[in-house]
């Protein structure tokens, strides 16, 4: 699907999107506990490849209204019939890794041409140190990996290159008989994901935490709820409906509520950079308004998913806007630095980046439509169509139906919004 944006004033209420994150594990979790009922679901080509995947070890996944209801077998998860194939989603492959290796025969996962790129070596070293075997068959730590369990936990030294592998270990070490004690050198990249991970891990009745050397879960604990489980609503994609705002007019989310998430920290940043921000906690309103924005300086060790956020924001604003320790986001669906400073070039922004850096001169900048290349990539799709909002001209975003990798409803949110665009 191709997309042109012409320049547009976006005004308007909008409902929060639902977290993909919390929708992953819940869905896990729910397999954990047996049975369970998640509300309120993010439905996306990322959370549809981990309903396949708890089916494959054995679960019964209904879709109802709003609603997947989940039962299992005791014993699951069960070792599958096929390869669990996870597409393009690097969570659902992270944490059913994990998953393979509390059952007790072999699995083989593998994802896409992307999820095959992606860096898995730590989590099946992990896997063979606590009494499995993970392996990549090319042997270069890279997907298809095969797993043998199962694993009866101890001790394990990790290095935090990516938060998914502690917290694909953290939910599987609930199940194991001796838990999971991880030690980590410093603190772990993207860290907030592992305490969303405890917050889940939390509301199913397991007890999780970190530690003073790094994070640990207590073996033999029963996963289980009395209630339906509630997935809140997801900053990550927020973030885009609030960044037009910022530069397009006034946008006010609703049903909005204060989060663990670290990608929360949008709300802040926006006004760091002079956006009209009001938070009605009361209501669950979240409204920003357009008014000159400042570039500022950002380390986004701990929220990933915001570079593009941020880079578009900055394409915009005055002055200069750095983002630092961006390394780990070169390893993610994308390389999504370079291919953002590579946009963002094409609509006329004056952007650099190093391996850890990445930064954009508003100031210099002057943003003009285009024809931008092929990324493929959902987070950076969503954020170059906020920067289209303010740019001159018509701007053409090749294959953006890949936004339905984690927020399916976008486009249909910038129409509601006001936004002017054709879809082909």
């Amino acid at each position: 699907m191709e997309v042109r944006i012409t320049p547009s004033e976006v005004h308007g209420r909008v409902s929060a999107p639902q977290s993909k994150s919390y929708t992953h594990r819940a869905i896990l979790a729910a397999g954990h506990a047996g049975a369970g009922t998640v509300c309120n679901p993010l439905a996306s080509a990322d959370t549809a490849a981990t309903i396949r995947a708890a089916e494959l070890f054995g679960a019964d996944i209904t879709r109802g209204d709003g609603e997947l209801t989940v039962e299992a077998p005791a014993g699951w998860p069960l070792t599958p019939p096929d390869v669990v194939d996870c597409g393009n989603s690097g969570t659902t492959f992270r944490l059913m890794t994990a998953t393979a290796a509390l059952a007790g025969g072999t699995t083989v996962l593998t994802g896409d041409g992307s999820l095959r790129t992606r860096p898995q070596g730590q989590l099946l070293q992990a896997i063979t140190e606590l009494g499995g075997r993970g392996m990549s068959t090319r042997g270069n730590g890279q997907a298809p990996v095969i797993v043998s369990g199962p694993i009866r936990g101890g001790s394990v030294g990790m290095v935090g290159e990516t938060s998914q592998f502690i917290s694909a270990l953290l939910m599987a070490g609930a199940r194991t008989d001796a838990g999971i004690d991880m030690t980590l050198p410093s603190p772990p990249n993207e860290e907030p994901y592992i305490h969303l991970t405890i917050d889940l891990l939390d509301a199913f009745g397991v007890d999780a935490a970190k530690t003073d050397a790094g994070f640990a879960v207590g073996g033999g604990q029963q996963y289980g709820r009395d209630s339906p489980y509630e997935v809140p609503p997801d900053f990550s994609s927020m973030s885009y409906l609030l960044a037009a705002g910022a530069v397009a007019g006034e946008v006010t989310v609703t049903g909005v509520r204060p989060s663990v998430q670290g990608d929360q920290r949008i709300v802040d940043l926006l006004g760091e950079m002079g956006a009209d921000v009001r938070w009605d906690r009361d209501a669950g309103e979240i409204t920003v308004g357009r008014r000159p924005l400042t570039g500022i300086e950002v380390d986004i060790a701990d929220v990933p998913d915001l570079l593009p956020t941020i880079a578009a924001l900055g394409a915009v604003a005055d002055g200069t806007t750095r983002i630092r320790n961006c390394g780990h986001v070169r390893h993610k669906e994308t390389d999504r630095v370079d291919l953002m400073r590579e946009a963002l070039s094409e609509m006329g922004a004056v952007v650099s980046d190093t391996p850890e850096t990445l930064v954009v001169r508003g100031g210099e900048s002057s943003l003009t439509g285009g024809v931008l290349p092929n990324t493929a990539d959902h987070r950076l799709i969503m954020a170059l169509s906020v920067v289209a909002l303010a740019a001159d001209g018509i701007t053409t975003i090749p294959d953006a139906e890949h936004v339905d990798i984690s927020f399916p409803g976008f486009f249909d949110c910038l129409a509601q919004l006001g936004a002017r665009f054709t879809q082909e």
